[in-house]
């Protein structure tokens, strides 16, 4: 199938994504394609309890695949163990101008420069409400937690973001089992800048006193120095964070198939492959720092249930998935969570 599906739209990437995201809405609306998608993927029964959510196996779906709430129902089925859905910003937006997806076969590597495309966090309440009423049944009914990554308006001014992530929190905060703090993007600019620890401590605080009883994660970039990573170590400590989420896409090019270093020139931030051992040194550092106080998950260069295990090894406690699966498919995601459930016992 893969030959087939990297042809579409002539080659371009997002639209293999759309196409995808269509058939996954058919098994999302049809029970019995459910089903059946379930008895040829057998999902793995893992449950582990992280900040008060229940996880039904360690693998989950990484933001950026479902921006808008798409196909909550068929994400279990394909054998996740949760999804995070979005990142999804206050104000409706389009992203940045398209191509703005792009392939990196050899290299089993993404860059994307997507821009937080998404319908807004309005719309996506709008969507969860068809589904649920609120977290616990949102649940129950897709079979597993789902998390909602939120991000910055790209017109709000950076001295306004801490009002547009609480406005998107009050939103969306009675369907999330947990919330992704996202201020490690490279594709909205001035976004990074929010990791600084003046910054972060200011939008933490504001948005923990919103938050209820919701579990708040930040995720970090790849970039970021030991002591940058102390920093927000630090601020996640005193506002109350619930986890850490370890690592976004990075705007370094290491890694690279020399045959693709034309396509790598594209901006936007690679994920996949290259970013494999990167991330793993990341979870290790923050492991390293913070015991068993914080969960952490993985994500960033999940290929293969050696590549999970491995995250895990160095300090994960979930891993994530997202570039993985257009390489390797979404047997992949069974295979890893096999081997995290086989290590667990």
């Amino acid at each position: 199938m893969r030959p087939l599906l990297f042809r579409r739209g002539g080659g371009d990437a997002e639209a293999a994504h759309r196409w995808t995201l269509d058939k996954l809405g058919a098994i999302d609306r049809s029970a019995r394609l459910r089903a059946a998608t379930a008895r040829a993927m057998r999902p793995v029964d893992d449950p582990v309890t992280l900040f008060g959510v229940e996880f039904a196996n360690r693998v989950g779906l990484a933001a950026g695949m479902a921006k808008n709430g798409e196909a909550l129902r068929a994400w279990r089925p394909l054998g996740f163990g949760f999804a995070e859905i979005g990142t999804v910003t206050w104000r409706a937006q389009p992203g940045n101008p398209r191509p703005r997806l792009f392939r990196l076969p050899r290299s089993q590597a993404l860059i994307n420069r997507m821009g937080f495309n998404n319908y807004g966090t309005a719309a996506l309440v709008r969507k969860l409400q068809t589904y649920a009423s609120d977290a616990k049944t949102l649940q129950r009914e897709v079979g597993m937690p789902i998390g909602i990554s939120l991000g910055k308006s790209k017109i709000t001014p950076l001295e306004d973001a801490v009002g547009d992530y609480v406005s998107s929190l009050l939103a969306v905060r009675d369907f999330a089992s947990y919330v992704a703090v996202n201020v490690s993007s490279p594709n909205t600019p001035g976004l990074r800048s929010l990791q600084d620890k003046g910054f972060l401590r200011e939008l933490l605080d504001a948005l923990r006193a919103e938050a209820s009883d919701v579990p708040l994660l930040v995720k970090i970039a790849p970039e970021l120095t030991h002591s940058a990573i102390d920093d927000v170590l630090d601020v996640c400590r005193e506002s109350g964070a619930a986890g850490l989420i370890a690592t976004n896409t990075t705007t370094g090019r290491d890694g690279v198939e020399p045959s693709e270093r034309r396509v790598a020139e594209e901006s936007g931030g690679l994920s996949g492959r290259p970013l494999t051992e990167l991330s793993r040194q990341k979870v290790a550092y923050l492991r390293s720092q913070v015991g068993s106080d914080l969960p952490i998950i993985g994500v960033g260069g999940i290929g293969s249930a050696d590549d999970a295990a491995r995250m895990v090894d160095a300090g994960a406690d979930l891993v994530q998935i997202y570039s993985g699966l257009v390489f390797s498919g979404p047997t992949l995601v069974r295979a890893a969570a096999a081997r995290l459930a086989e290590g667990s016992r």
